[in-house]
C-alpha cells in the first residue's frame, strides 16, 4: 500500500510518502506561515524522487488539528483534493496522537501539548504500551496552570512532549516526577505508521467527511451578515 501523508497543522510542516508501512520519501519546513507555499511543491518534489504519480497513491492520512487554523486547513483542503481526485479514502489524525505516539519513554505517562494561542494549549494524555500508545484522556483545553494541576494531582511519572516551549518558566518547578521531553512538533513520517495501522483495521473516511479538530473558534470570523449586505467593496455602491 502507497500512502501520502501531510502534516500541516503546526509551525512544522511535513510531507511523506510510504510504501508497506515504510518511509520511502518525507520534507521538512519550520515556518509557521508558509505552510501552502511548502505543500504542494514538496508533494511533487516527493514523488518526483520516487517515480510515482498521485494516481498510484492508495491512501491519502492527514492531521486535523489540534493546531493552526491556516495549517490545518491547508493540509485537509489539499488531502481532500487529492484522494476526491484519485479516489481513494483518507486517515484523519490528531497532532496529540501523533505526538504520543513519537515520544521516546517506556514507562511515563505522556502528556502531549499544541500551543493554540491566547495563553493556552491543547492537552491529552497517552500510556506507553507494547507496540505503540494508548489514549488515557479526553483532549482539552487548558491555561497551563490547569495544565500543571492535572499532571501534578496525577502523581505518576510524565513525559510532556510537544510545544513546551509555549508553557511559561518555571512551569516543571514544584513537578519532580515530570520532565519535558521529545518530540516538539508532530511529522508526516508518523502519519505514515499511524495511517498504515488505521488501514489494517480499515477506519477510513471519505475525503468529503474530512473534519478539522480546531476545538475552539478562530480568533477572527467574517461577519457573513454585513458582508451580504456591503459586498465586498462597500464604497462601490455609494
Amino acid at each position: 500500500m502507497k500512502i501520502l501523508a501531510i502534516e500541516t497543522a503546526t509551525a512544522a510542516s511535513s510531507v511523506a510518502l510510504g510504501e508497506d508501512g515504510s518511509v520511502r520519501a518525507s520534507s521538512v519546513q519550520v515556518d509557521r506561515r508558509g505552510h501552502i507555499g511548502f505543500l504542494v511543491p514538496a508533494i511533487e518534489f516527493n514523488f518526483g524522487r520516487l517515480g510515482w504519480t498521485a494516481g498510484d497513491i492508495d491512501l491519502v492520512a492527514v492531521d486535523v488539528g489540534p493546531g493552526m487554523f491556516s495549517g490545518i486547513r491547508a493540509g485537509i483542503a489539499t488531502a481532500q483534493g487529492i484522494a476526491a481526485a484519485v479516489g481513494v479514502p483518507v486517515v484523519a489524525v490528531s497532532s496529540l496522537t501523533l505526538l504520543g505516539m513519537r515520544a521516546a519513554t517506556d514507562h511515563r505517562r505522556i502528556w502531549s501539548i499544541v500551543d493554540v494561542r491566547r495563553g493556552e494549549v491543547a492537552a491529552a494524555a497517552f500510556l506507553p504500551v507494547p507496540g505503540g500508545v494508548v489514549r488515557d484522556s479526553a483532549s482539552e483545553i487548558v491555561s497551563p496552570e490547569e495544565l500543571k494541576g492535572m499532571i501534578d494531582s496525577d502523581g505518576s511519572d510524565s513525559l510532556v512532549v510537544g510545544d513546551v516551549d509555549a508553557l511559561p518558566d518555571g512551569f516543571f518547578s514544584g513537578l519532580r516526577r515530570s520532565k519535558r521531553g521529545r518530540p516538539r512538533y508532530p511529522s508526516a513520517d508518523v502519519i505514515i505508521e499511524y495511517a498504515t495501522m488505521a488501514a489494517a483495521r480499515e477506519d477510513f473516511t471519505a475525503p468529503e467527511q474530512v473534519q478539522p479538530l480546531y476545538m475552539r473558534e478562530p480568533d477572527v470570523r467574517i461577519n457573513w451578515a454585513e458582508f451580504r449586505e456591503e459586498g465586498i467593496w462597500p464604497e462601490a455602491a455609494t
